[in-house]
């Protein structure tokens, strides 16, 4: 562990940034791929290839099965391919398919029955999500919660909370009927909902009162410099050690914890794309593997757990996305899926290809977009 620290908060630059970035993305991609590829195996799907990373082989091995386990040069990714697939997007090879022996079509994807082919599809996503709630879990265990009272120590004039009504002394209890626990629940909620009108309850002085407020967009720069633009209510908030309290968790409380974290990433998540298309949120908040690669090596200098939480949520956010009905996805799949089992059989090959044309286009618009939004974010900006 100690190792582990020095490696990835030693040193800056290009390789300060590599190395937490390839070990988050490593993790995420291999758990993501393990579950398409153990529910297949399960399945009797015979599994040519798989791959952490794309391009050119670096290393890698055959397993007892035939199947090549490799690393690829570029580790933006990673697939499994399955007996009959065209390619690693998993789009069906119907001419290898139509001349496959009895035997070889037992063993291939698109041959097996409907459930198989979506429970296979889905178990990527699920297996992110999954990892997610082990790795919130084991920090929970290990670590622990330092948790500050949601307390009203000032509040900076002119500001949402002052036109609000609140009051130094206000303990905030709910937030939208959400409980509040700690002070950094607040951050965390209002962070992404400004411009949006939040009910929220106070304790003060043993009565509960109700106030409704709207947070304003501002722009902030956090510790490591970066600028980003998120909901304010003006409220500040003084801990002084006395009021920092740590919350041990057994395993059920951090189990419980991380689904609770997981679902509360999902969440913010769904509802950060919704007000981008509302006009709510600035899109240039999105990144992409510049952006990963630049937070990776910012969070590791704060310690392999803050890095580990990182992975964790990177997970939540890879396995929602692959979850998003473009076709090359896997939620481009099983709506595929979904459309077979309305019809009792499946789209035409015409049809098909047609889709995953759409979604090639879609997953490299959205490449081109975030990596834009990298290069502006991390080398233009002042």
């Amino acid at each position: 562990m100690e190792f582990l620290e020095g490696l990835f908060s030693a040193g800056g630059g290009l390789f300060g940034y590599l190395i937490p970035a390839l070990f988050v993305l490593t993790i995420v991609v291999f758990i993501h791929e393990l579950g398409h590829f153990m529910v297949g195996r399960w399945c009797g799907v015979t599994i040519k290839a798989f791959s952490v990373g794309f391009g050119p082989e670096l290393f890698g091995f055959y397993d007892k099965h035939g199947t090549r386990w490799k690393f690829s040069a570029i580790p933006l990714g990673g697939y499994v391919k399955f007996l009959g697939d065209e390619n690693a997007a998993s789009v069906p090879d119907q001419d290898a398919i139509s001349q496959m022996s009895d035997e070889d079509r037992a063993g291939a994807l698109h041959t097996k029955p409907l459930w198989a082919r979506a429970a296979i599809v889905a178990a990527g996503p699920i297996a992110n999500f999954l990892l997610a709630i082990v790795i919130f879990a084991g920090l929970l265990m290990v670590y622990g919660k330092a948790i500050t009272p949601a307390r009203v120590d000032s509040i900076v004039p002119n500001s949402a909370a002052e036109t609000a009504g609140f009051e130094v002394g206000d303990i905030m209890i709910a937030i939208d009927g959400n409980e509040i626990e700690a002070f950094s629940d607040i951050q965390r909620i209002v962070a992404l909902s400004s411009e949006s009108t939040l009910q929220i309850t106070v304790d003060r002085g043993g009565e509960l009162v109700t106030l409704s407020t709207t947070p304003r967009r501002q722009e902030i720069t956090d510790q490591f410099g970066n600028k980003q633009k998120i909901g304010v209510l003006g409220i500040r908030h003084q801990a002084s050690p006395e009021d920092v309290r740590r919350v041990a968790y057994g395993p059920g409380e951090a189990l419980v914890g991380g689904v609770k974290e997981t679902y509360f990433i999902i969440d913010r998540t769904l509802g950060y794309i919704g007000r981008i298309f509302v006009g709510k949120e600035d899109a240039d908040q999105l990144g992409g593997p510049i952006r990963v690669a630049q937070v990776s090596g910012q969070v590791a200098t704060l310690g392999i757990a803050a890095l580990i939480n990182l992975a964790g949520m990177l997970s939540v956010s890879i396995g929602l996305i692959n979850l998003f009905p473009v076709p090359m996805l896997d939620g481009g799949h099983l709506l595929f899926f979904a459309i077979e089992a309305v019809r009792g059989k499946p789209l035409s090959e015409k049809n098909q290809e047609l889709g995953f044309k759409i979604g090639l286009a879609m997953v490299l618009s959205l490449m081109v977009f975030a990596t834009f939004n990298d290069i502006s974010y991390v080398f233009l900006s002042d």
